[in-house]
């Protein structure tokens, strides 16, 4: 269940807001509205250092009885500072989503979601963060509670995967029957998490099990929950088109491959998707993490994707959000 607030990070939030270090923009230089679905809400130990988007460009082999291959790499121009502490990333992460007109759907640790969403509670949408499955975090009437708070709005992120199980696994059904009554949207990862993943990071992850046809068995169960894929299924892009055109209430979100893998391979996967007709069933997210520059990152990608029409753009960075969220556009200028 949701703890108390940590003065520390409400006192520093609010301080910045009163100071006008997280001012909106004037509306002669705002951006147009952007909705971000995939943003963490984090605590930080300040000591990971700066990062390359793209990273995965390179994904080298290694020796099990020797160390593991670089999971990153700075081996850019310009590598992205990462927060130095967890109020430092409320503060940025805030900063950015004013300076670029972007409201976050954000999930996560229980007192950052709070201390977000209370210094800024325009920008941030809540959403009730599982770790790794929902099973190990509450139980489904503590589900249905939290729920039923109201301050909730979302979700997600579930992965089962990360533990070895499928999303269609029956112990998580009470939890998606609870969203389902409540109308409530899931967000549930789908895809590859990184190079060396089972055997470097996660003993417990499958590859096999970020297959979109993994959902089927309980969409069929829950034919009015509304899901979108996170990570859009990456790399089964045939079993990701194959779902969406099965099931007319799947979307996907784009985050995290978005900045992560080769940017040819990430425009190649987005355009496919396109390509296929699912052009307003993809929403934007960034998968954003410790580092707040991601968000500009991975906007400039859709901004700059000459296989996208204008309107495919806003369909993507906000009007398809817009549609499965059930908002008003008018509420975001």
């Amino acid at each position: 269940m949701p703890l108390p607030l940590p003065c520390k990070a409400l006192c520093l939030t609010t301080g910045l807001w009163m100071a006008g270090a997280l001012t909106p923009a004037t509306a002669a230089d705002k951006p147009l509205p952007v909705i971000d679905v995939h943003v963490h809400a984090m605590q930080v130990n300040g000591k990971a250092g700066p990062m390359c988007p793209w990273f995965l460009t390179d994904m080298p082999g290694g020796d099990p009885h020797q160390a593991p291959p670089s999971f990153m790499n700075t081996n850019c121009e310009q590598p992205l500072a990462s927060a130095t502490s967890t109020e430092d990333y409320i503060a940025k992460a805030i900063s950015e989503a004013q300076r670029l007109n972007v409201t976050m759907v954000a999930s996560g640790d229980d007192d950052v979601l709070r201390a977000m969403h209370k210094a800024a509670p325009d920008r941030v949408i809540p959403s009730l963060g599982m770790a790794l499955s929902l099973t190990d975090d509450m139980s489904p009437d503590e589900f249905r509670t939290a729920l039923e708070s109201g301050f909730y709005k979302v979700v997600g992120e579930v992965a089962p995967q990360y533990r070895g199980m499928s999303p269609s696994d029956m112990s998580l059904d009470p939890y998606f029957a609870i969203a389902e009554e409540l109308k409530i949207p899931v967000a549930i990862h789908m895809g590859t998490g990184g190079n060396g993943m089972a055997n470097i990071t996660s003993p417990d992850y499958r590859a096999s099990l970020g297959n979109p046809f993994e959902l089927e068995d309980m969409l069929a169960r829950h034919p009015k929950l509304k899901i979108w894929v996170m990570h859009a299924g990456y790399p089964m892009d045939d079993a990701m088109i194959a779902l969406m055109g099965a099931h007319a209430y799947v979307y996907v979100d784009i985050a995290g491959m978005i900045w992560s893998y080769p940017l040819a391979e990430v425009n190649r996967y987005i355009e496919r998707l396109v390509t296929a007709g699912f052009g307003r069933r993809i929403l934007y997210g960034t998968d954003l993490l410790i580092w707040p520059g991601l968000m500009e990152t991975s906007i400039n990608v859709i901004k700059d994707a000459d296989y996208l029409t204008e309107q495919q753009k806003r369909d993507i960075l906000f009007n398809n959000a817009v549609r499965f969220f059930n908002l008003d556009a008018k509420d975001f200028q």
